[in-house]
């Protein structure tokens, strides 16, 4: 009999302490009854940088072919993966105004790991009593808060 692989659930989170400022990402997963909790930080970044660190880190974090949702507060994360990436591949890097793709290399790096599984995104309104979200933003914090 083959066994279907668990659907993994990942919240993300970015926060940052003034914007450029002291940063954090942090990331919280369930699967199959056990719990992950991952946070880091960086002394001079942005929130968007965050939020996106963070899911790449979630996503580098999974066996390949993981099968994944993904809840993230982020209009930016979800939108970008879901509505603008492949208009950026193909204009070059380019928004629609031919504007440089701010975070390319976040962005890159996220094109690359999340074509590793099959994701599925889904925002989730922040600081709504999500249990998920309120950990991702507890850990994104403590990331922050120990960045050096």
């Amino acid at each position: 009999m083959i066994m279907a692989k668990p659907t993994i659930e990942i919240w993300t989170d970015g926060a940052c302490k003034g914007n450029p400022g002291r940063g954090g990402w942090g990331y919280y997963i369930k699967s199959n009854g056990e719990e992950v909790k991952k946070w880091g930080g960086e002394l001079s970044t942005t929130n968007n940088r965050m939020e996106l660190t963070a899911a790449i880190k979630a996503l580098q974090s999974l066996e390949p072919n993981s099968i994944a949702i993904v809840y993230t507060d982020s209009n930016y994360l979800k939108d970008g993966l879901t509505k603008w990436l492949k208009g950026w591949k193909k204009n070059g890097w380019k928004t629609s105004s031919k504007k440089p793709v701010k975070n390319k290399d976040l962005w890159q790096e996220l094109d690359s790991c999340s074509s590793q599984h099959h994701v599925t995104w889904k925002w989730v309104k922040g600081h709504s009593n999500d249990p998920g979200n309120e950990m991702a933003d507890n850990l994104a914090n403590l990331g922050a808060l120990q960045a050096s």
